[in-house]
């Protein structure tokens, strides 16, 4: 046990040494995130070179004012007649310079007076060999300039940014000429004077760009400005964006959307979803097909399709809890499903998921008619049954004279008995059967089905799944009402009658009657109860007592009714409430069903029903 122990230790170490070895994945930044540091990324660039262009600007804009500046002064100082005698003087050739003389003479404080008189770096005065005359710092009076003074006394006025003994500077250089010349009033004859010297002004970059920070100051906060608005603008797109794609990323959309595609076209349901604003955002093909929508139905309106009332309602009014109902669609029997879509508690719209049940409902309804007639036959092997024994009972007793009168009755009107009273008025085997069979049904609740004497019916139904649809569910309707009529005796009066390819029908009961004649056709949501007692009229009874119905509601609520309608509206038909009660009877439904028969049709045999009498 110790040698497992001290085995598994050493183990479990290296395992864990090993997983924290493993390197983390390391996490995505989100899309949004990334979006929002590019575009703080591109605000923060534009800003900057903005701003650097200005700045830019600004300096080239001083630095020609200081060269203009600096070209103006030397203009100035030396088109003085004073200076330009001066300088004429000491520029004669063999004339000695004294540089203290020089440096308390009057040129000297001419051009102190200008530097001081207009803040520049420096005033000098030269004469026409570039020696200085006029100086800030009176040891360099005498000294050759540090600078070219040559294009100065070639008769050329030059603005330039150099370096000399005081450091840079934006300098301008202009020509001194003879007075003589100068005083004359003809210009050519000035033109021809001679440079005897020249004036060099000069302007430190501290004096030309003091002004460079304050004029840059409501750049600066239009900067920040425009860099706070770049900000509050990203952050705003970067939540627009979060909340318009759910959160999402691009590869979780690029895998949604796949997986939509994928959905929508595998499976065998239509889908119909639809946003906010009522507009289809998805229609699938089978969607498309079941509904009779063409194929640029997405983006549209839910108003501006031929769509089923019902189904407009349903999408339109946004259930807040999934709904279904059944639909009737051209020749589509359609289950639909609405759910409410959300996320994160946002509504994004509602879905309907249509499930064609033509099939099933076909075969539903001749399953109904099946187990109707198995009701039926139940019933009447049982009364053949008796009918046997009564016959062997009066042959082993010896009256064989009343057997043979018994049996050619039975032969006369057929071995069964449907309890249909004026039974003999219908001959449609298909009807006949049908009817007989719902009559057996009525009888085991204590009510008489029988036919009214307008019943006729000369041609034969080729339409029976319809027929025994619309006239099931009038007559079942019907049984439940006068079972809560609680009228004795209760009865359901049904009258058939075929005028050409149409067949007519009518249902009367000795019920209570309908009281809202607008709601008879109204479609019950899947998940409501039926009544009070929670019974669905239409469905099949089952076996035992049945609930007492709500007597007010056992007319036009759940599947039967509504469908029945629009099976007969489909073909051009309709059902509709004749009278809500009348005089000695209660609701009177009539439907009419347009080619439900062959008027040149021969009725297959079958045999002759005995009325109740």
């Amino acid at each position: 046990m110790t040698d497992d122990s001290s085995r598994a230790a050493p183990a479990a170490t290296h395992a864990s040494a090993t997983t924290a070895s493993l390197p983390r994945p390391r996490r995505r930044t989100r899309f949004a995130t990334q979006v929002l540091l590019l575009q703080l990324a591109v605000v923060t660039a534009i800003v900057l070179l903005t701003s650097a262009v200005f700045v830019g600007l600004a300096v080239q804009r001083l630095e020609r004012e200081a060269e203009s500046t600096a070209l103006a002064v030397a203009q100035s100082v030396a088109s003085d007649v004073d200076v330009r005698t001066e300088v004429a003087r000491l520029s004669v050739d063999g004339t000695a310079l004294d540089e203290e003389a020089l440096a308390d003479g009057d040129l000297q404080r001419t051009a102190v007076a200008a530097q001081q008189r207009t803040g520049a770096l420096f005033v000098v005065v030269t004469d026409d060999r570039g020696v200085r005359l006029a100086h800030p710092d009176p040891d360099r009076i005498g000294g050759m300039v540090s600078t070219s003074p040559d294009a100065a006394l070639r008769g050329e006025e030059t603005v330039s940014w150099e370096r000399g003994t005081l450091g840079d500077s934006a300098r301008a250089k202009v020509p001194i000429y003879e007075a003589d010349a100068a005083a004359g009033s003809d210009a050519a004859a000035a033109g021809r004077a001679a440079v005897v010297g020249e004036v060099s002004v000069g302007y430190a970059p501290a004096r030309v760009y003091d002004t460079l920070l304050r004029d840059s100051l409501p750049v600066a906060a239009v900067a920040v400005l425009a860099l706070g608005l770049g900000v509050v603008a990203s952050v705003l797109i970067r939540r627009r964006l979060d909340r318009l794609t759910l959160g999402l990323q691009p590869d979780d959309l690029a895998s949604l959307v796949q997986n939509q595609q994928a959905v929508l076209a595998g499976v065998g349901e239509g889908v119909l979803a639809v946003a906010r604003d009522g507009r289809v955002s998805v229609c699938n093909e089978q969607a498309a097909q079941l509904l009779g929508l063409g194929a640029g139905a997405v983006g549209r309106l839910l108003g501006d399709l031929d769509l089923p009332e019902p189904l407009v309602a349903l999408l339109g009014r946004g259930p807040a809890r999934p709904e279904s109902t059944t639909l009737v669609v051209g020749q589509h029997v359609l289950f639909v499903d609405v759910r409410p879509v959300r996320r994160e508690g946002v509504d994004l719209g509602r879905v309907a998921v249509l499930r064609d049940r033509t099939a099933v409902e076909a075969l539903t309804r001749r399953l109904d008619a099946v187990g109707a007639m198995t009701t039926a036959l139940r019933a009447q092997r049982h009364e053949f049954a008796n009918r046997l024994h009564a016959v062997s009972g009066l042959l082993e007793i010896g009256r064989v004279d009343q057997a043979k009168r018994y049996l050619a009755d039975v032969l006369e009107h057929g071995p069964l008995r449907y309890p249909v009273k004026h039974a003999d008025r219908l001959t449609e085997p298909h009807l006949q059967a049908f009817l007989g069979a719902k009559g057996v049904e009525a009888a085991e609740r204590g009510v008489l089905l029988q036919l009214g004497p307008e019943t006729l019916v000369s041609g034969s139904v080729v339409e029976p799944g319809d027929v025994t649809t619309v006239l099931g569910n009038l007559v079942d309707n019907a049984v439940r009402a006068a079972v809560a009529g609680g009228t004795s005796p209760a009865w359901v009066e049904v009258e058939v009658l075929d005028d050409g390819r149409d067949l007519h029908l009518s249902v009367m009961d000795s019920g209570r009657g309908v009281d809202d004649e607008h709601a008879v056709f109204a479609r019950r949501p899947a998940a409501e109860p039926i009544g009070d007692a929670g019974v669905d009229p239409h469905a099949e009874p089952e076996a035992g007592p049945d609930p007492e119905p709500d007597p007010d509601r056992v007319h036009g609520l759940g599947f039967g009714l509504p469908l029945s309608r629009e099976i007969a509206r489909r073909a051009g038909g309709d059902v509709w409430l004749a009278s809500p009660r009348g005089d000695g009877h209660g609701a009177v439904f009539c439907a009419r069903l347009v080619g439900a028969v062959d008027p040149a049709g021969e009725p297959a045999p079958a045999p002759t029903p005995r009325s109740t009498p």
